[in-house]
This record gives structure tokens, C-alpha cells and sequence, in this order.
């Protein structure tokens, strides 16, 4: 049996899955938490990892590792390799601003959109570069490389010799805004305006999934990795014309497509997937987050919450929830706040508040699906994955949200599955097809009053 490890490192925690690369069949896993924040040390992602290797049983059977994690977090690192600040990540929205001046320098939104796929917004890693150039000069000053968090562990797990052992894959990199996901080339001119310096700066190499990138101090060969969103649809072995709706720490609905996406509008960003085809993808702040709030709001556990959402009719009895409790991505409203619409005395309980808060997190979701497809993205099917989506009101209430059948497949690390089917497809040089197990169909009727009620809120609360 041959043996192959992935890594799922995302905001949260890292999970480290490995299996057989033939069956696919899960041997054993481990998992890490890692700190809260919106900046981290990049180190506390080092040890986690190798703690969570460690509950895995160790790599000494393995052959082959690859590593999925967090897209678009920035780490910049001197000279000498150090790590010069605790690494912005996706979620950090300090940078909203210096998106929009980067969009405007490039010729506007529709330019970037052109040239990258992507309207710039604070969660990209050109963003956050020019951040720092324009709030932390002297620190902008010393930086010899940028890469993000997977290419980071990668090169850690190499041993961090040098910059030429700094790799990542066309997914991670197309989320950075200074990539072009269509030529898989990096546009070094926009990198540039961002850091402010024409200076020669080392950014990672591109590797492909079929590949290797490097190895283990005891010989185990690297994988390209992945972002996460791109392992998580190669870990359901989603094909052209299936969406994911990801519900993670933030929410995301994304499509593998054969042709790329260019959307000035925002809504949309045009990412790459594993594969190489293409990934555009909309991404929401509040997703899980929603539900524990919601959990703790009303003093229950999951199941309950999922129950009290489920006594209670579509919409809440009118009561509905803009849940912008962490700022928002899409639509673009950093410093936008939670909003409760509709309350009164006859909906103000705890049946209604379930309802409404996983209506609310869904809602926005729906809203996602629809520009994909507004935007000429195939939808065959729609696979709802991540934590929440192990809740039982979720699934029926995405079903009535969405208009349409879902499908929900075991719970199971999807990101980390992915790196390890990518290990296992570059040391077979075969895309392995592995068994998913038993999936759940889910279909409720329609509910779309629910979604105009939400969007009249969301419309009314533009400037909050």
C-alpha cells in the first residue's frame, strides 16, 4: 500500500489526512488548532502542523505530501528568510482601502478584472502588499520575498534553504492580484505598483498539480498544493459544471468552469482550479461563524439550534438578518455591521432568531450562486460542504434558498482530501477517482419571498 498525506492548514486549524493513493481509503489523521486573529506568526502554523503530523502517525510511510491552505494571506520575508511581520491574512480588512487605490491605478475595476480576473478587494495579497508599503515602509523595505501560507509550509517542510525552493500552484496564486489566471503567469507590474519599488523580488515558482515541487528532509515529495477553495472542489471531484457552496469560517460558492471569468461588477473573482481549468468564485466573510453565534445567542447546542430553525415557517414570521458580523466581502462593505430587520414582539424568539440567522448566513450564499450564473457559469449540480453544512437546517434551507436540489457528501475534510488526491495524482501520474462514500439529496420547496425580504434589507442598509 502507498501511502500519501494532505494538509488542510486554514484559519482555524490544520487537519492532516493520509490515505491509501490507490482507494483513497482515510488510514489515519490529526489535526491542530491555531490562534485566533486576523494576523498571525506564520510560525504558530509550523507548529501546528507538525503537531498535527505528529497525532497522524508521522510521515515515515508516506511518499508523498501536499498541502492546501488559507488563500491570500501575505507573508513577507527578508533576506535572510525571516518572517518580518505576523502574516496578514484573508480576513484582515485594514487593506480595504488600498485595494480600491490599486484598482484605480491599473485603469479601474473592469482593467484589474482583465488583467487578473479578479476586482481587487482588501482580502487579496496585493492589497495587503501595498498596505505595508504605504503604512509599514520600513518594513516594506526589507522584503526579498512574498508567498502565501501553503507555499510557506512547503518550503518549511523543505527546510527553508532558500528562495528557490519557494513554490505554489496556478490556484493559490490567482488569488494573490498579481497573477493572471488565463496565461498562469504572474503580472510582475502590478506586484510592483503595490510594493511601491521595481526592485527584484523573489515570488514563488508556479508548479502544477501533476508535479512535484520538492521534498522532506527525509526524502517525501511535495505536491504543487492548492488554495483551499481549489482543494476542496478536487476533494469532492467536482468536473465542469458543479458548484460548491463552502461553509467554512468564511462562505464561499465557487464552479469549476472550462473557460475564465472577468467580472468588473466584483461580485465574481476569477480564480484557477487544480486542474487546469478555472474557478470563479464568490466569497462571503460570515458563514459558521453565523451559526455560533446564533448557538450562542440562545444558550443551545447544534442540534438544538437546527430544531428551533426547523419549527419555525420560511422567513421567520418576518423577522430577517443582514449578518455582516464580521464586515463583508461581497458585497464589498468592510466596516459593515450585523443588522436585525422585521423584529417585533411576535417574532422575537428563539425559533424565529434560528431561522433568520441561518436564512440570513444562506442568504448571501444564494446570492452567490446567482452571479455565477449570471455570469454565464454552468450549474449542474450544487455540493454544500464545510462544518455548517453538517447541520440538518442547513441543508433543507439551502435546497428552499437556492431553488434547486443540493448535494451533500460525508462529512470529511474536503481541502486536506484534495491534497492528498493531488499527491496522489502527481506520484501515479493518473487522476485518482476515489470512492466518496454515501451523499445526501436534499430538496425543499422554493422559498423565494425569503430572498426577496433579504435583499430589500441589504439594499435599504447600504451605507451601514
Amino acid at each position: 500500500m502507498t501511502l500519501v498525506a494532505g494538509v488542510d492548514s486554514s484559519t482555524q486549524s490544520v487537519k492532516v489526512v493520509i490515505r491509501d493513493a490507490e482507494s483513497g481509503a482515510l488510514i489515519r489523521e490529526g489535526r491542530a488548532s491555531h490562534p485566533d486573529g486576523t494576523e498571525v506568526d506564520p510560525q504558530k502554523w509550523w507548529t501546528g502542523l507538525n503537531s498535527a503530523i505528529a497525532e497522524a502517525g508521522g510521515l515515515d510511510d508516506v511518499a508523498a505530501i501536499s498541502v492546501g491552505g488559507q488563500q491570500h494571506g501575505m507573508v513577507a520575508l527578508d533576506q535572510s528568510g525571516e518572517v518580518i511581520r505576523p502574516a496578514l491574512l484573508w480576513n484582515d480588512t485594514r487593506s480595504a482601502q488600498t485595494a480600491t487605490d490599486l484598482n484605480a491605478e491599473i485603469g479601474g475595476d473592469q482593467a484589474m478584472a482583465d488583467a487578473t480576473g479578479s476586482v481587487l478587494v482588501a482580502s487579496f495579497t496585493a492589497s495587503k502588499v501595498r498596505w505595508l508599503a504605504d503604512v509599514e515602509p520600513e518594513n516594506a523595505a526589507k522584503v526579498a520575498a512574498v508567498c502565501l501560507p501553503h507555499d510557506w509550509l512547503s518550503w518549511k517542510l523543505q527546510g527553508a534553504k532558500g528562495f528557490e525552493q519557494l513554490f505554489t500552484d496556478r490556484s493559490d496564486a490567482s488569488g494573490t492580484g498579481y497573477f493572471d489566471p488565463t496565461t498562469s503567469t504572474y503580472r510582475r507590474d502590478i506586484f510592483a505598483r503595490a510594493i511601491k519599488s521595481d526592485r527584484e523580488i523573489y515570488l514563488p515558482r508556479i508548479v502544477a498539480s501533476t508535479e512535484f515541487g520538492g521534498e522532506t528532509l527525509t526524502g517525501v515529495k511535495i505536491g504543487a498544493g492548492a488554495g483551499d477553495n481549489a482543494g476542496a472542489a478536487f476533494g469532492v471531484q467536482a468536473v465542469a459544471g458543479d458548484v460548491i457552496v463552502s461553509l467554512g469560517t468564511s462562505g464561499t460558492a465557487f464552479s469549476v468552469s472550462t473557460t475564465p471569468t472577468h467580472d468588473g461588477s466584483g461580485e465574481v473573482a476569477g480564480f484557477a482550479d487544480v486542474t487546469g481549468n478555472f474557478l470563479p468564485l464568490v466569497c462571503t466573510l460570515n458563514a459558521a461563524r453565523i451559526l455560533d453565534a446564533a448557538a450562542r445567542i440562545l444558550g443551545v447546542d447544534f442540534d438544538r439550534l437546527s430544531d428551533l430553525a426547523l419549527s419555525a415557517p420560511a422567513g421567520a414570521n418576518g423577522l430577517t438578518l443582514l449578518p455582516y458580523f464580521e464586515g463583508e466581502r461581497t458585497p464589498n462593505r468592510p466596516t459593515a455591521t450585523g443588522v436585525f430587520g422585521g423584529m417585533n414582539l411576535t417574532n422575537s424568539n428563539p425559533e424565529n432568531i434560528a431561522r433568520a440567522m441561518i436564512e440570513g448566513m444562506l442568504s448571501g450564499l444564494a446570492d452567490a450562486v446567482e452571479s455565477l450564473s449570471n455570469l454565464g457559469v454552468s450549474i449542474n449540480r450544487i455540493f454544500l460542504v464545510g462544518g455548517a453544512a453538517k447541520n440538518p437546517a442547513v441543508g433543507q434551507i439551502a435546497s428552499a434558498l437556492f431553488g434547486r436540489e443540493v448535494v451533500v457528501p460525508p462529512a470529511g475534510e474536503y481541502v486536506a482530501d484534495g491534497a492528498a488526491r493531488q499527491a496522489a495524482w502527481a506520484l501515479n501520474g493518473a487522476l485518482p477517482q476515489w470512492d466518496l462514500g454515501k451523499v445526501h439529496h436534499v430538496q425543499s420547496r422554493p422559498t423565494p419571498h425569503v430572498l426577496e425580504k433579504y435583499r430589500a434589507l441589504r439594499d435599504a442598509t447600504v451605507n451601514w
